[in-house]
């Protein structure tokens, strides 16, 4: 698999849920230029792991809004798979009314250009987040059965952010409201000093 990362994120125009429940046949990755933007692809409705995930993530929505992020998940389900799965309680395997697009990739053609696509059936467990500019500046990719880190995601969000902000790098285990370093010999050395990094 080829990292696509410091690339132009692959455009797609497919069918979708969204998030009051009506169908659009023609959402399109390119409507959310200007933002941040995080895609989730998993391998399908009606699983197991899958629910935990996209709950997970509806549950911190909110904090990726604040960081103007836009959210969808991805998998090779038709959208009436997708209702469906959304209109039946969580408590029944299902996952309720998520408030972002679950977009259908049907023809696996996002997955396989994402370079996601395991075996030519289902997505791996995969995150990549999208600058403003559209360019997949983070991925992460889980086999099937291991679910993924949405705080993570979201810090990972608030060390891109912080970048593009000030220029300054985000090191190791870097939280938003931590000190980061400026990209220079004495700026890496200053903030060894400060951590206590370089005793070793």
């Amino acid at each position: 698999m080829t990292s696509i990362v410091r690339r132009k994120a692959p455009e797609f125009t497919v069918p979708a849920v969204m998030p009051d429940d009506t169908i659009r046949q023609d959402f399109a990755l390119t409507e959310l230029q200007g933002r941040y933007v995080v895609l989730l692809f998993y391998p399908m409705d009606f699983s197991f792991v899958c629910p935990s995930e996209i709950l997970a993530m509806d549950a911190r929505l909110e904090e990726f809004r604040k960081r103007d992020c836009a959210v969808m998940a991805i998998s090779v389900d038709s959208v009436y798979s997708h209702l469906a799965w959304k209109k039946t309680p969580v408590g029944e395997g299902g996952i309720g009314p998520v408030r972002f697009p679950l977009v259908s990739d049907l023809t696996k053609k996002i997955a396989r250009d994402y370079g996601v696509l395991v075996d030519d059936s289902v997505a791996l467990r995969a995150t990549f987040l999208l600058d403003r500019e559209g360019v997949v500046r983070h991925a992460v990719v889980n086999d099937l059965d291991i679910g993924r880190s949405i705080d993570e995601t979201l810090r990972t969000l608030d060390a891109l952010r912080h970048f593009n902000d000030t220029g300054e790098l985000c090191p190791a285990n870097w939280e938003r409201g931590k000190g980061a370093m400026q990209g220079t010999p004495a700026g890496v050395k200053k903030y060894l000093r400060e951590f206590k990094l370089g005793s070793r």
